[in-house]
């Protein structure tokens, strides 16, 4: 029998992009393979949405995030850790082999809990976290930045986070690197041995080697929505009247949540050098929703006034159409966990500027794009070199297309999935090893680690 999975996030949302497309393309994989996903998610009242005949979305009424991004809504944790509480009651009807939590803060109790036998009636079913993000991250652009929030996100991923749950699977080599730094004493010299050990012994962390406990299963894109062919002089007309720019200006376009994290300021710094250029007329559409899109809108004003053009959200049948008829997309976020807004942009023909750094360089190349260095000079000059070379852009743009066609949904979903067969004839293989038990109370795991250390040396 397949194994049945549910996935629990906090991150599914109407607006809230990359993420949500990835479950959706989950939950129509279920269909294709024939197997049962189930998705729980925040949502206004508890409610259960049957999207085919083997993918459910269960939504729990959750209330508005009171940090990060406040239009969001969040589960808690005494929504699962209580007996008789919603998320509990989810998990019992549904009996999972494999529970996958992505979040790093309010869901990830569960893994401990699960692990250590708190959920009696449940069993012991596989606990995988998945990492859409980076904590250092997160921390640093909502927090404490600088070295101290580093040091934060170690110590919280290291003590807590890897001992907590069978496996990891993250969305992008950059991603999972976060786990790797988290836990190798190399890149942790100053701390505490004995605490870290304890830590360890405390969650029953599984007594395998960390680096095969960890995945990387990186995002596709929908060709079928994403394409060349969804642009049309319509189209084209529509975008330039909404914005009201004239029609020989250079449209360039960004897609995104307009929050600190994707470092908007940047979009503000490369205007601010395109404003005054002789030769073109540049404007930026900006298509999304966020904290800072009021920010966003003053420094315009004040620094370009009348370039940037805010869009709001977009629903997707109408994004894909931008995207084909934009003449530059650009996107500024050099920690961009994955980045599945500039690989729709490469799948619709459009020239792509982006960052040198992040999860975007799983598939995104100096032969497919333009990768940069993130400042408002290095953007500005790629943005020229866009639009002053036909030629260039002819090649990078044909090659960008071939790239989206290997990094299909599809191809990403049937890898995901195959991905959890893995893991779940690992973990029978080898069970013992998961367990907490009381060989896990006195393991020495920075031996464990240290060892690991050599082999990835």
């Amino acid at each position: 029998m397949p194994l049945r999975s549910v996935h629990i996030t906090n991150y599914y949302h109407k607006n809230s992009g990359g993420i949500s497309t990835s479950y959706n393309n989950l939950l129509a994989a279920a269909e294709r393979h024939r197997r049962y996903i189930r998705l729980i998610v925040p949502g206004e009242a508890e409610a259960v949405e049957d999207v085919n005949d083997f993918a459910r979305i269960y939504y729990v009424p959750a209330k508005y995030s009171p940090v990060f991004d406040k239009r969001y809504r969040i589960m808690m944790p005494w929504q699962y850790m209580m007996s008789g509480s919603i998320i509990r009651n989810i998990l019992l009807e549904e009996k999972p082999d494999l529970i996958e939590v992505t979040d790093k803060y309010t869901l990830s109790i569960m893994g401990a809990m699960v692990r250590g036998n708190k959920f009696k009636k449940l069993g012991r079913p596989i606990m995988v976290h998945f990492s859409c993000e980076r904590m250092d991250d997160n921390i640093g652009s909502f927090m404490i930045g600088g070295k101290f929030g580093e040091w934060v996100a170690r110590r919280i991923m290291g003590n807590y986070n890897l001992p907590s749950f069978d496996y990891h699977i993250a969305n992008s080599a950059y991603t999972a690197d976060e786990f790797y730094r988290s836990y190798r004493a190399a890149d942790n010299p100053k701390r505490s041995e004995w605490f870290f050990n304890k830590c360890w012994q405390f969650f029953g962390a599984p007594r395998v080697p960390v680096s095969e406990r960890i995945k990387v299963c990186p995002r596709g894109v929908d060709i079928w929505q994403f394409s060349p062919d969804r642009g049309s002089d319509e189209i084209a007309v529509e975008m330039r009247r909404k914005a009201g720019i004239s029609d020989d200006a250079v449209m360039m376009l960004y897609a995104g949540r307009i929050s600190p994290e994707k470092n908007i300021g940047l979009l503000i710094d490369m205007m601010k050098q395109l404003a005054n250029d002789p030769d073109n007329d540049y404007r930026l559409l900006v298509a999304g929703a966020g904290p800072q899109a009021e920010w966003l809108q003053q420094q315009a004003d004040k620094h370009c006034p009348g370039r940037i053009i805010q869009l709001g959200h977009l629903e997707k049948g109408v994004l894909c159409g931008y995207y084909a008829k934009a003449d530059i997309f650009v996107h500024p976020n050099p920690r961009e966990p994955f980045g599945i807004a500039p690989l729709e942009a490469m799948a619709s023909g459009v020239p792509t500027v982006a960052p040198n750094a992040g999860g975007i360089l799983s598939y995104a190349t100096n032969d497919n794009a333009w990768l940069v260095e993130p400042t408002g000079e290095a953007f500005a000059a790629a943005v020229r070199e866009v639009v002053s070379n036909p030629e260039l852009r002819a090649a990078k743009t044909e090659l960008a297309l071939r790239t989206a066609l290997s990094n299909t949904r599809e191809a990403s979903t049937d890898n995901l999935i195959a991905t959890y067969d893995r893991i779940f004839e690992d973990f029978h293989s080898r069970k013992e090893l998961f367990l907490d038990c009381p060989e896990a109370r006195s393991f020495n795991y920075v031996e464990l680690t240290k060892d690991q250390d050599e082999i990835d040396d």
